[in-house]
């Protein structure tokens, strides 16, 4: 079950249970995990984009090891909330990862990464350390805004 609902996937996980962050690019995925009790997100790992296959493999052993109950997936709507070519490659690899059998929440990520760049400027760290966890830190900020808006439900 793909949705954009937070009350659709909060009924789906009436129990909670440890959700994986992703921010998918083109070159990486980054990942994210929070707690069962949906608290607070942190970093994953960050997993280099090759084939399908392999990524979609290397996604599910981290969903086995953790014991993640639903996917949280970065949706990068233009500024203006209308779809763009990343919004539909994002959409067809939840679609590509729906058999894993769990349910997703399209998350809008229109300002992760620049909030999460602004961060890594403020704390002085290099171009190539930025380059390096930008992802996984996007990733962990996606996922800490849909717990956050999922608490809200109750």
């Amino acid at each position: 079950m793909i949705t954009v609902d937070r009350a659709t996937f909060r009924e789906a996980l009436p129990d909670g249970g440890r959700l994986l962050g992703l921010d998918v690019g083109t070159k990486t995925i980054g990942t994210a995990l929070c707690d069962a009790g949906w608290s607070f997100a942190s970093p994953a790992a960050l997993i280099k984009r090759t084939k399908f296959t392999a990524d979609k493999t290397a996604l599910a052993a981290m969903i086995g090891e953790q014991q993640v109950k639903g996917l949280v997936i970065g949706l990068p709507l233009n500024l203006d909330g209308t779809d763009s070519p990343r919004t539909q490659s994002t959409r067809a690899f939840a679609r590509n990862v729906e058999d894993l059998g769990l349910p997703i929440l399209l998350w809008d990520e229109r300002w992760s990464t620049q909030a999460v760049e602004r961060q890594m400027i403020a704390e002085d760290l290099s171009r190539a350390k930025r380059a390096e966890r930008v992802d996984k830190l996007a990733a962990s900020y996606i996922l800490q805004g849909a717990i956050d808006g999922l608490a809200a439900l109750g």
